[in-house]
């Protein structure tokens, strides 16, 4: 392939981003624009407005104010039009090297009209042109500037000029009015207004959208064509027989859960089913419902986790549920003796097993069943679709369970998993949680107070921190962290995170969990995999670091049992982002998984929704599942249309690319 440039330090920091051929550079959108249209002259503005001013300096060069950690410059600034502006610039000491009274200034800034005073944000020197005023800004490593990228962008679109092919088909360009996909590109890079952005979104957004409505009809289609070679029907009076001899009674939610699944089971077509819920809802119970169900009709079941740890959490977990039944249980995890994984192959192989919990092993080359009828995949989004593949296909055609912690919205499910039947858990087996939410600063008293009453009465003690190093900033390293904990309380505290081996992990877990150590330090790798029903205290530091989805999945942790819990979000409000606090409160406001997913996703924006590692949903390019809602369920229906006509030379044009489209949505 003939490299981008010439330069291979360039072309490098390319291929770091992913970008490697030449559409790939077109594909790679801006993340924002600078608007550098020029305010209508004024001598007073609207409080708060934003305004766009070019002139020269009036009076003295202005001479920098400190106070504490600031600076501070103060300077009046007159325009063409004869007006007089004070302006005012915190930290920005490069000011005093470009001040001058000679050069034309354009700044940007906002205006206070109780003060009559322009708070700077930006600077540049010289008048801008009309045709440089809305300039586009990427995402881009050190190594390559905006304008050089501007500059292969421009190379890139010219290369196609009557060149690039539509993908959306005429009769939906027409019904939506969509300009050309070259244009599209055009504008989105080279816009010379928002309106531009606009037009050119419009069209990028709705052939995302078809793209990924077509692919996950088509898998939808070719899952329901496959059918079971033999069809062997679980037997519901032992499923019964086994329900009865449980602790607790199933939910309403959990038995109507396991019902759809027994349905998908018992019919000619494999299941190919989502089961959400919160954590703690019960979904490992509707698993291990499936699980002996599909051991009554004599066939075998394989659980994926994505952690060692999380693997051996659960294969404790249904040991005791199991308990008393002829079912037959292993493990399978990268941290066993060879000796023990050939023991285990072997049983798996001549039918001796009828469940085995395990990691990636269970879909590696070597691993054989005699009759896998049910694959389980917990924390689905840990893992790839071939992934999810190789596991199903060990089996002959066999059902597929997933399972995620993340609730979506109930107006995404049947856009975003199109591909999937999704059944949802919301209530909670031991009743309404009780744990309080508090943003509280890193040094309260009020999480000294609540660590020690947790201790005091034989409780556990979470505490989160977002990174393993860690930056400059205070509490962001779980080792820096870790460390002053146990100074402060010697032989009680425990480290995870995820550069630890997998021996490691399970020693600290083991403390944490008998009561050695109780107090855990962590990464967030504890959002899955942890279950101690004795922790009723989590401090997460830095709590804005994490999406509102990753902090609700980890205060899902605690306060399993239903007694009182404490959650603390620990923010230093001079460190976090504008909006951090408000952000924060949604989660002191409510415990509903799904509003707090709306609210999430809403906050993210475009881009990756709620992170690939949080919520299982697809990294779309340009779409945002709750703004571009209207734009799914249209391309939903159209592409519902056009699978019904694939003889159509257009639709079949584009229906090939599904064959090679990228799990993302985007067009190859």
């Amino acid at each position: 392939m003939t490299p981008l440039t010439k330069s291979k330090a360039l072309n490098a920091a390319l291929t770091s981003m992913g970008i490697i051929t030449p559409m790939d550079v077109l594909r790679h959108l801006p993340r924002r624009y600078e608007d550098f249209s020029y305010s209508k002259p004024s001598l007073y503005y609207s409080d708060h407005e934003r305004v766009v001013l070019c002139g020269k300096l009036a009076g003295p060069l202005p001479r920098p104010y400190r106070f504490a950690h600031k600076t501070l410059y103060r300077f009046s600034l007159e325009t063409d039009h004869g007006f007089h502006y004070d302006i005012e610039a915190w930290n920005q000491t490069y000011l005093s090297k470009i001040l001058n009274a000679e050069d034309t200034f354009t700044i940007v800034g906002y205006y206070d009209a109780k003060r009559g005073k322009i708070s700077m944000s930006k600077i540049k020197k010289g008048m801008i042109p009309p045709e440089e005023s809305f300039v586009p800004v990427y995402a881009l490593p050190s190594e390559i500037t905006q304008h050089v990228f501007r500059v292969l962008v421009k190379r890139m679109l010219l290369s196609y000029t009557g060149k690039m092919e539509e993908v959306v088909p005429t009769t939906y360009r027409k019904k939506y009015r969509l300009i050309s996909l070259y244009d599209a590109y055009k504008n989105v890079h080279f816009p010379r207004n928002r309106q531009e952005v606009h037009q050119g979104l419009r069209v990028l957004k709705y052939q995302e959208a078809l793209l990924f409505s077509l692919h996950n009809q088509w898998v939808r289609g070719a899952n329901r064509a496959l059918r079971k070679d033999s069809l062997r029907k679980i037997q519901p009076q032992m499923v019964e027989r086994f329900i009865r001899t449980l602790p607790y009674p199933l939910t309403s939610d959990q038995r109507k859960a396991y019902e759809e699944c027994a349905a998908d089971m018992d019919s000619n077509h494999m299941m190919y089913r989502l089961l959400q819920g919160d954590v703690g809802t019960g979904k490992t119970l509707v698993a291990a419902l499936c699980a002996y169900a599909n051991h009554t009709r004599s066939e075998q079941t394989a659980l994926l986790a994505p952690t060692d740890t999380l693997a051996r959490q659960h294969y404790e977990n249904l040991r005791s549920i199991f308990a008393g039944t002829n079912l037959q249980m292993g493990l399978l995890v990268g941290a066993m003796e060879p000796s023990e994984k050939r023991v285990i192959m072997a049983d798996l192989a001549d039918g001796t097993l009828d469940l085995v919990v395990g990691t990636h092993a269970l879909f590696s080359p070597s691993v054989q069943y005699a009759y896998l009828g049910l694959a389980i995949i917990d924390e689905q989004h840990k893992f790839g679709v071939n992934q999810r593949s190789l596991l199903v296909d060990k089996g002959e055609h066999a059902d597929l369970l997933m399972m995620s912690a993340t609730p979506i919205p109930r107006t995404l499910t049947l856009t975003i998993y199109g591909d999937l039947d999704v059944s949802t858990l919301t209530e909670f087996p031991a009743g309404k949680r009780d744990v309080t939410t508090k943003i509280v600063a890193p040094d309260s008293p009020e999480i000294k107070k609540a660590i020690d009453q947790a201790l005091a009465t034989d409780h556990r003690v979470f505490v989160v921190v977002p990174q393993i190093e860690g930056s400059e900033k205070a509490n962001t390293s779980v080792l820096k962290v870790a460390e002053r904990y146990k100074k402060e309380y010697p032989n009680r505290v425990t480290m995870v995170h995820g550069k630890m081996d997998e021996e490691s992990k399970q020693v600290a877990t083991v403390a944490f969990q008998t009561g050695l150590c109780p107090i855990l330090v962590a990464t967030s790798l504890i959002e899955v995999g942890i279950d101690v029903k004795a922790a009723d205290t989590m401090i997460v530091y830095s709590p804005t670091h994490f999406s509102l989805s990753s902090l609700h999945q980890l205060r899902g942790r605690i306060g399993r049992d239903g007694n009182p819990a404490h959650f603390f979000l620990a923010y230093d409000k001079t460190e976090g982002d504008e909006d951090g606090e408000k952000k924060l409160q949604i989660l002191c406001d409510t415990n509903d998984g799904f509003a707090i997913a709306e609210a999430d996703l809403k906050l993210r924006g475009p881009g990756e929704i709620l992170g690939t590692k949080q919520s299982g949903l697809p990294s779309f390019q340009t779409l945002n599942v709750i703004d571009d809602f209207k734009i799914f369920t249209c391309a939903r229906d159209d592409a519902t249309e056009i699978l019904r006509r694939p003889q159509d030379p257009e639709n079949a044009a584009l229906l090939s690319l599904i064959d090679h489209l990228p799990k993302d949505g985007r067009s190859a």
